[in-house]
């Protein structure tokens, strides 16, 4: 397996989805079902990317990114909001809780296999 991604994702659907093309694209995947989760998973994993769904139970992806980037273990660790939140601003949010990235959903497959290459090389 290649670099290890966490997916933060709290739909069943959205979750396979991400995670059978993960893997197809040679990533090893962890994932948490809520941002509380999340957090504790970033810290215990050290991921090398996180994607990061931005609607949450528990605590919402903007929350638990700033608790991760305020993280000095992990604040390195490149952030990609997947979010169904499209409208104006939206990204500008997204970016100023500390993601790195940002993809709309439905997702464009060929967008985050980019995306990723972008980040990881």
């Amino acid at each position: 397996m290649g670099k290890k991604i966490l997916v933060v994702e709290d739909n069943p659907d959205n979750r396979i989805l991400i995670t059978d093309v993960l893997t197809s694209l040679d990533y090893e995947t962890v994932v948490a079902v809520d941002g509380e989760e999340g957090v504790k998973m970033a810290s215990e994993v050290i991921p090398d990317l996180i994607l990061m769904d931005l609607s949450l139970p528990k605590m919402d992806g903007w929350t638990a990114t700033g608790h991760i980037k305020a993280n000095p273990d992990l604040t390195a660790i490149p952030v990609i909001a997947l979010t169904a939140h499209a409208m104006v601003g939206d990204r500008e949010k997204a970016l100023q809780a500390g993601c790195d990235d940002y993809i709309s959903k439905p997702i464009d497959l060929r967008e985050l296999a980019n995306k990723l290459q972008e980040y990881l090389g």
